[in-house]
């Protein structure tokens, strides 16, 4: 139950943070790499850079938990590791300048594929932060700005105390989004740990004493998760998410129709639905697939319940603001239907799911990866079967001949062996031979 709050709670988050396009950490990250002005400054500092980056090998899985390492598992022959390898460089000298505890190294993920393995790596390059047991992926643009930026917060403290009002205005001037847990010791604040362990890769989290919080903030309860976003904020109370799946590439009418819905509505009818909806749009389909387990087409509008996992699709074509604004209000009067849940079968369907994902993934980012992890455990199970199954069939063959050995030797005794049967039977002819000849000499003897 506490993993189920906290994956709502999670959800609920990710979509506040979002700038009102999409969610928090859910945009399409770009690639690219930032150098120096010039050749000369790009030689400099990929030379000078190269040294505190440390080439790692299979010694590294016993060594690494006493410290916080940040790696690049690459392959050689990989186009986009080798564009990342100057960056790397310049991470690696920006970590050691800075006096970060953050160690910086690399590791071919070909020569170690095990070690690779053991750490997820399913595609190259693959940018990770290990911190004890826990392994943070990084997914934003791979620019040494944000690369150090990533490397800086996830090694730091998962939730960072405003011990002033001074410091909580200094930290809102210095973040678009900011989390904010308000109160002492509960179980909220367990769940709100459990959410920034897992979203610490997206942003910063910060807990606050009520004296400590702005005096315009208004507070119902305590204890209280709260965004601050865009010069205002809200409570975090599970609230409804409209959003329009879109293609943002795609200029068509319908695309640009649906994005525009989604926007008036949200401008237009906030003082009716700003207490139960938040509103948004969606580039691609993949994570709200992800989180449906389902295959939805685009564009189309999906509302997303947060506090229990449900989820509604509109049974028409959204076609204007008011089409709209009816399906929010069936949602709200419990007309229209709710799918998906957080019940027994829904959660055997998502173990499938994440499961299947999974195994997709692997073979679509490393099909001989895939191939060895998953055909080898098969061909040792068949050849086991295979023993087995032919062991018994030697057993049956081997008593088969056992038996009629047996029964040939019980025969061999009761009838001897055949040279002395065949003894026995010249012992008869002689006897016969003998008595013949007897009783010739009589008659011989009676006729004189």
């Amino acid at each position: 139950m506490a993993a189920a709050a906290a994956g709502r709670l999670s959800r609920g988050l990710l979509w506040a943070a979002g700038d009102g396009r999409r969610p928090l950490g859910l945009r399409e990250w770009g690639w690219g790499w930032r150098v120096g002005e010039g050749e000369n400054v790009v030689a400099h500092v990929v030379a000078s850079g190269a040294g505190f980056v440390e080439d790692l090998d299979e010694s590294f899985k016993e060594n690494r938990k006493d410290d916080i390492w940040l790696v690049d598992f690459y392959a050689p022959w990989c186009g986009h590791c080798k564009k990342l390898e100057p960056v790397w460089n310049e991470v690696g000298l920006e970590m050691r300048n800075m006096g970060s505890p953050v160690k910086v190294g690399k590791m071919d993920a070909t020569s170690f594929s095990s070690i690779a393995s053991e750490f997820g790596v399913r595609g190259y390059p693959t940018i990770k932060l290990l911190k004890g047991d826990m392994a943070y992926n990084y997914r934003g643009p791979r620019t040494k700005d944000d690369i150090v930026e990533f490397a800086n917060r996830v090694a730091g403290p998962l939730i960072r105390p405003l011990p002033s009002q001074h410091m909580f205005e200094h930290v809102q001037k210095r973040h678009r989004v900011l989390f904010v847990y308000v109160g002492g010791e509960s179980p909220l604040k367990e769940k709100y740990i459990e959410v920034a362990s897992e979203l610490i890769v997206y942003t910063y989290f910060f807990s606050a004493s009520e004296d400590v919080v702005p005096e315009y903030v208004t507070l119902p309860e305590l204890p209280a998760v709260m965004v601050f976003k865009d010069g205002t904020y809200f409570v975090y109370d599970g609230k409804l998410v409209a959003i329009a799946v879109i293609d943002d590439k795609n200029s068509s009418v319908e695309h640009t129709r649906l994005k525009s819905i989604i926007q008036e509505v949200a401008r237009d009818y906030r003082d009716h639905f700003h207490r139960d909806f938040q509103f948004g749009h969606m580039d691609g389909n993949d994570y709200i697939n992800s989180l449906l387990m389902d295959d939805l087409t685009v564009p189309t509008i999906v509302v997303l319940n947060t506090s229990n996992q449900q989820y509604f699709l509109p049974d028409r074509h959204i076609e204007s603001t008011e089409d709209m604004v009816q399906f929010i209000n069936n949602i709200l009067d419990g007309t229209a239907e709710a799918q998906g849940g957080d019940g027994l079968l829904q959660r055997i369907k998502r173990i499938i799911y994440d499961a299947k994902s999974t195994i997709v993934s692997v073979f679509k980012s490393s099909p001989l990866l895939g191939c060895f992890l998953f055909g080898l455990p098969l061909g040792v199970i068949s050849i086991m079967c295979y023993g087995i199954c032919t062991a018994d069939t030697d057993g049956e063959v081997f008593e088969h001949e056992g038996a009629k050995k047996e029964s040939g030797d019980r025969e061999l005794t009761d009838e001897g062996s055949e040279e002395e049967q065949e003894e026995e039977k010249n012992g008869k002819y002689t006897e016969l031979a003998d008595g013949e000849l007897k009783q010739k000499d009589i008659m011989e003897k009676k006729i004189d």
